[in-house]
């Protein structure tokens, strides 16, 4: 019996898509098809595949073409897979040619013509562009504008626009918010999206309710080492969690000459990133917290340092958030059974490692990170809009919390830590 395999993503299958998978099953007898999972795509930059990995398999599964359906992860499976399988023949479109010679020493390589005129990023790009706005191009808009570049589907737009980024000073946040939405447009608003839960939570009702989406933007929960540290610890590789504590700090913004009332303060530039994995691991209904900030303008309510103490009815958590003071900028989750290291900056961090009694056991993780996750956001937002299910990483409930959080610091529910 001879064995071809043969590997793609097939993101909207069509019809040069099931041509391709009819001629290499003439090829031979039994045809193994290789689906690319969601997170090596994004290793290869395909960021904005429309259906999940589920939906691709559940396409191919249909045909009937496929004798046997696996998933590609890594880099070097392809070898992998040909010695598992005893495979007689790799086959590929023509438009690979030559790249995949090397397997020619494990079996026979052909490429075969591809359909002409139609592909999967054809029929991406014909379907409606989502254009997006934002009113005032400072730095953070200009990375979020070229990050959107490498979206299809996605246009940066001044005049007419189905969604905006909203990334003005946090007071601004929920008059300018509420008008998009009232207007019919969805929103990726900078976190925190209010300084107030209600206000939040108001605003998230009215994006429901005029079917609009309303995307917290907290880019580090797009970052794929992010979203698999969080699925190893709520695994319980590491046991059960007792203590979070995440750490993020940067002077490089902050000048003694700047005008602090056009800058963002420590709580609210770094906050919600430290918040958002003590509320995605522990969940929001902390028990107690204790607010601690050092003040370089109390009046203005902006903060130089800020420590946050969270109590659990069986954990601990705490965050250390700065601008003008200085740390290690990690994230330290403590299990019953091991630890994890995410190392400075953690954040946009493309790397982390799980830590036992015995080094021996200790393993590290390393995934792709581009644009810091801005992409990988703006891909799922614009999946959101455009098949309206809501693709956010960032919970309701959590930016809420965050708010809350927030709100507690400006009504002066903190302790002041005195010069």
């Amino acid at each position: 019996m001879t064995k071809v395999i043969t590997y793609g993503t097939y993101d909207l299958l069509h019809y040069g898509h099931i041509r391709l998978l009819e001629r290499a099953k003439a090829l031979g007898d039994y045809l193994v098809v290789g689906v690319t999972s969601d997170d090596f795509d994004k290793s290869r930059g395909k960021i904005n595949n429309q259906q999940s990995l589920i939906e691709r398999i559940a396409a191919i599964k249909e045909t009937g073409i496929a004798d046997e359906i696996i998933v590609e992860e890594y880099e070097g499976q392809k070898i992998d897979d040909i010695k598992r399988y005893g495979i007689d023949i790799f086959t590929v479109g023509s438009d690979w040619k030559g790249k995949f010679d090397y397997l020619s020493e494990y079996c026979k390589v052909i490429y075969l013509d591809r359909t002409e005129g139609v592909s999967s990023s054809g029929i991406r790009a014909e379907q409606r562009m989502l254009k997006v706005s934002s009113d005032n191009i400072r730095n953070v808009e200009k990375k979020f504008i070229r990050e959107a570049g490498f979206v299809n589907g996605v246009e940066f737009s001044k005049d007419e626009y189905d969604a905006k980024y909203i990334v003005s000073m946090p007071e601004n946040h929920y008059s300018e918010v509420k008008k998009e939405l009232e207007n019919g447009k969805s929103v990726i608003c900078e976190s925190p999206i209010t300084c107030n839960a209600s206000q939040t939570k108001e605003l998230f009702q009215l994006a429901k309710q005029n079917k609009c989406f309303l995307f917290d933007g907290l880019k580090t929960a797009y970052a794929t080492a992010f979203s698999r540290m969080l699925l190893l610890v709520k695994s319980g590789k590491i046991g059960n969690v007792v203590s979070i504590d995440a750490t993020c700090t940067s002077m490089a913004d902050f000048n003694e000459s700047d005008d602090i009332e056009n800058k963002w303060n420590s709580i609210c530039s770094w906050g919600p990133v430290a918040m958002l994995p003590i509320f995605q691991i522990f969940g929001v209904n902390y028990t107690d917290k204790r607010i601690a900030t050092k003040y370089l303008d109390k009046e203005k309510k902006f903060d130089a340092f800020t420590k946050i103490d969270f109590t659990y009815p069986n954990a601990v958590a705490s965050i250390k958030v700065a601008k003008k003071a200085k740390s290690e900028g990690e994230l330290i989750i403590t299990g019953t059974k091991g630890y994890i290291v995410v190392p400075a900056p953690w954040w946009k961090t493309d790397y982390f490692e799980v830590r036992y009694e015995n080094p021996q056991d200790n393993k590290r993780y390393f995934y792709q990170l581009d644009g810091e996750g801005i992409r990988y956001e703006i891909a799922a937002f614009a999946k959101s809009v455009s098949s309206m299910k809501n693709y956010a990483n960032v919970p309701v409930e959590v930016s809420i919390a965050i708010s809350k959080v927030i709100e507690d610091f400006y009504n002066g529910n903190v302790v002041e830590i005195k010069s």
